[in-house]
């Protein structure tokens, strides 16, 4: 699997599980809170995905 693919289901996967953890504190599925979460998973996740790549 190349680089970029890795890092691209590391966003999608993140983005998920950063959208998802803020309905499990009390936020709407569809709420500021839950973009929130979804581009800090999204960054994490890339992060991540980077670090593991190399």
């Amino acid at each position: 699997m190349s680089r970029k693919t890795i890092i691209i289901i590391g966003m999608v996967v993140g983005s998920c599980l950063g959208g998802y953890c803020t309905t499990l504190l009390g936020a709407g599925a569809i709420s500021f809170w839950s973009l929130i979460g979804s581009s800090v998973g999204g960054l994490l996740g890339i992060y991540i995905a980077f670090k593991l790549s190399s």
